[in-house]
């Protein structure tokens, strides 16, 4: 098996319990946990990561909110110095206009469910069928593909606000849950939250645009026909 790699966390977890070492230590630790995450923990043999870069093409869509503006505290001091080795040492991917979650659902839904595991503590993921291995919590689990939506549409309604995405004010996940209820097609998913955003397509749209994760490139959220 493979895992798939969110290199972003990776690099900003290691990297803010390093801020008093140098950096030949922070890229060894680096190093370290990265091997017991793939070939121990995760139980595979090989691994693919991505990092994303410095460009994302929600920063346009969202309008509401700026897309992470909320994120302004100051960067780990070896940040940079981790995802450099990530990406030369590792081959780990740096994304343009996209971020490291669309190219983990990119490159899952190009295998079969059961030959991956998706590295990550990002609950974003949950919406990507298959093997997951949640590094924080130490949980592996399997996410099925009728589950997908489902995630999907709770998040259209509760937002993000690590990612500054605010969904709808007020509904949070048993709310989300009572609106949801008994439903079972994308389409039912789908009538039951433009009923809950007052029939506002529009501002659906950016939302359920913003929090969506690509499954082949360029992908762009589309509402069901």
């Amino acid at each position: 098996m493979i895992a798939l790699v969110d290199g972003d966390i990776i690099a900003y977890t290691i990297a803010a319990g390093c801020e008093d070492y140098d950096d030949k230590t922070a890229i060894s630790k680096c190093s370290e946990y990265l091997e017991d995450l793939v070939y121990i923990h995760a139980g595979c043999d090989d691994a693919d990561g991505w990092l994303t870069g410095y460009q994302n093409f929600r920063t346009t869509v969202a309008k509401t909110q700026p897309y992470k503006g909320t994120r302004t505290q100051e960067k780990p001091k070896h940040l940079e110095l981790l995802r450099t080795y990530l990406n030369t040492a590792w081959k780990f991917g740096i994304e343009q206009y996209q971020e490291a979650d669309d190219a983990i659902g990119i490159a899952a839904y190009s295998l079969d469910p059961e030959e991956y595991v998706i590295c990550t503590t990002d609950k974003d993921l949950n919406m990507i069928r298959g093997w997951h291995y949640n590094f924080r919590k130490n949980e592996k689990f399997w996410v099925d593909e009728d589950d997908t939506l489902y995630t999907f549409y709770m998040q259209v309604l509760t937002g993000d606000r690590v990612d500054n995405v605010p969904g709808l004010k007020g509904i949070g996940p048993k709310k989300a849950e009572k609106i949801l209820k008994g439903c079972k097609t994308e389409d039912e998913l789908y009538a039951a939250v433009l009923k809950a955003y007052d029939n506002d397509e529009t501002y659906l749209e950016e939302q359920a645009t913003l929090l969506w994760i690509r499954r082949k490139p360029n992908q762009v959220w589309k509402k069901p026909r």
